[in-house]
């Protein structure tokens, strides 16, 4: 019996897979500038500064920065014994980028009797703050208030009077520090007041102490 046999069909060839696209790349992030110490800053705006900052204190402003120096916590003690004396107060400008450049300041000096200090401050009178504080036992230069307080009490000093010659007048006022621990000047503020003739030959010093407001020497010219 013949066997019947189905054709075989030819198989298909392999087809060849085709690899996918590689995903795109993202595009890359643009570098941050560089902030290294080699990298140049631009400099500071000055040019364009408010020229008004330069201007002298008006009196209102000294008032200001006064009242705001003295209700500040820190110096509550000084402002309740009331024995201090303003040396100075100026105009105070810093630069940018400084956070208090283009605003309205003072640097206020004040010594403090009651403590034996020195309250340097700067008062930002656009804020109405105390900027900054520092409390030191250095003391500056006299102020012209304690220059006269100095001449006046020296004046009226009886031991001055007597030995003051005919045309003796003061000559000059200067701080004064002594220069021995037995010294009462050595550890409070004093002032020495030069009397002389009007030809620049002193005759006597006079050492004041402006705690108290008395004449602690009279001391001849030529042995001071």
């Amino acid at each position: 019996m013949a066997s019947s046999k189905k054709p075989v069909k030819a198989a298909k060839p392999p087809q060849k897979k085709r690899k996918a696209p590689p995903p795109a790349r993202a595009a890359a992030a643009p570098r941050a500038a560089s902030s290294g110490p080699g990298r140049k800053t631009p400099d500071p705006d000055v040019l364009n500064a408010d020229p008004r900052l330069f201007d002298p204190l008006t009196p209102g402003e000294i008032a200001d920065a006064l009242r705001t120096l003295t209700e500040d916590r820190r110096l509550a003690t000084m402002a309740k014994v009331g024995r201090y004396r303003v040396i100075c107060t100026e105009p105070l400008v810093v630069k940018p980028p400084h956070w208090m450049a283009g605003h309205r300041l003072v640097r206020a000096v004040v010594f403090d009797y009651a403590a034996d200090r020195t309250v340097e401050a700067c008062v930002d009178l656009d804020a109405g703050v105390v900027a900054h504080l520092e409390l030191t036992k250095a003391q500056p230069m006299l102020s012209r208030d304690e220059e006269a307080v100095a001449v006046s009490i020296a004046m009226v000093d009886d031991r001055v009077r007597e030995q003051l010659a005919l045309g003796d007048m003061p000559q000059s006022t200067l701080h004064y520090w002594g220069r021995s621990p037995d010294d009462l000047a050595f550890a409070r503020r004093s002032a020495a007041v030069v009397f002389g003739r009007g030809d620049g030959h002193a005759s006597i010093v006079a050492v004041v102490d402006l705690l108290e407001n008395i004449v602690t020497q009279v001391v001849p010219a030529e042995l001071w």
